[in-house]
């Protein structure tokens, strides 16, 4: 019986890549990420090479059962260069050590839903009224029926990929929402963000929906969109401790701009200081403070600076593998 393996990689667009894929038909069906065979492409078509040189090779790393379509999987790839196993320069996840102090990651992706340029529930002319009822809004006027009909489904088809969705809401502005997505590891949560990512936009196609993931994309008294990532290790699990909450703290404003540089692209538009955010020229954290760069949970003081944490300033186009990749460096200095 033939099977269905949609290849998915990034490409090599700036600031942020976008997601491609391709089908490829086998004859029987993978056991695990180890069945699934290299494949190449055309990187001239994806700025990741050249016309005379265009071969891009793909390389499996992640296994997803893909309930979208009949007798079939998707395939998380990494691009190398041809007849290598040399990491492309656009692969941005060879960037993440797999040795990660026993990371844990929570990401939270906030994104709009788009219809004829523009938000959905937003009039041809103006806006909508003001920021309010929309947060975890119920009813025709807060969140439509389109947009409910897509999350939902978004939800069925993530969890039947086995990724470790954790939770959706309407979020503050008219036409955005949010889900959470929970793993294990610094190269894991990044290969599930992007698939998550990739089963919402094949989501949206029937629909006639388009998913807006850039960080501001209505300016005004609109929240912009952000992904907040919740982090810990081995070491701030189970030892913790103030004083080394407050080392890693110096390290994360000492790389303030290296983290402002992974978190994703015009990020001046949102990190204003207003809107739950801090201003993108400075660093602060603070307890349930929504308004720091880095939120500390409750929990985490009471249990002794143990735990995790969570820092508030990716935004919502940002590239996971970056933003992983950033805070295990900023990490390794304190270690």
């Amino acid at each position: 019986m033939a099977t269905k393996l949609e290849y998915i990689w990034l490409d090599g667009y700036l600031p942020e890549p976008n997601l491609r894929s391709k089908t490829k038909i086998v004859k029987d069906a993978p056991s695990s990420v180890a069945d699934c065979p290299d494949w190449g492409f055309d990187g001239s078509s994806t700025q990741q090479a050249e016309g005379h040189n265009s071969d891009c090779m793909l390389k499996p790393v992640g296994l997803y059962p893909d309930s979208t379509r009949r007798d079939a999987f998707l395939v998380m790839c990494e691009v190398l260069m041809p007849n290598t196993e040399e990491p492309h320069p656009s692969n941005f996840r060879s960037t993440v050590p797999e040795e990660d102090g026993g990371l844990w990651v929570g990401l939270e992706q906030e994104y709009f839903l788009m219809a004829d340029g523009r938000p959905l529930g937003f009039p041809e002319d103006g806006y909508p009224g003001p920021q309010g009822p929309y947060y975890t809004g119920v009813g025709y006027g807060n969140v439509g029926d389109i947009a409910r009909t897509i999350v939902d489904e978004h939800i069925d088809v993530v969890l039947d990929a086995g990724i470790n969705i954790e939770g959706i809401n309407a979020e503050v502005a008219k036409g955005q929402w949010e889900f959470q997505i929970f793993a294990k590891g610094g190269r894991k949560i990044g290969d599930d963000m992007w698939v998550a990512r990739y089963l919402l936009l094949r989501t949206c196609e029937k629909y006639g929906v388009d998913v807006e993931w850039h960080c501001k994309p209505i300016s005004g008294d609109w929240n912009g969109s952000g992904m907040h990532t919740n982090f810990s290790t081995t070491r701030m699990r189970e030892e913790g401790g103030k004083e080394y909450f407050e080392a890693l703290m110096e390290a994360f404003a000492k790389y303030r701009e290296e983290h402002i540089a992974a978190y994703g692209p015009d990020n001046h538009l949102r990190l204003t200081g207003l809107h739950e955010t801090q201003s993108i020229d400075k660093f602060n954290y603070g307890v349930a403070n929504r308004g720091a760069s880095v939120r500390v949970p409750h929990s985490f003081v009471n249990s002794g600076y143990k735990g995790y944490l969570e820092d508030r300033r990716p935004n919502s186009q940002a590239d996971p593998y970056k933003i992983v990749s950033r805070i295990l460096k900023t990490i390794a200095t304190v270690e």
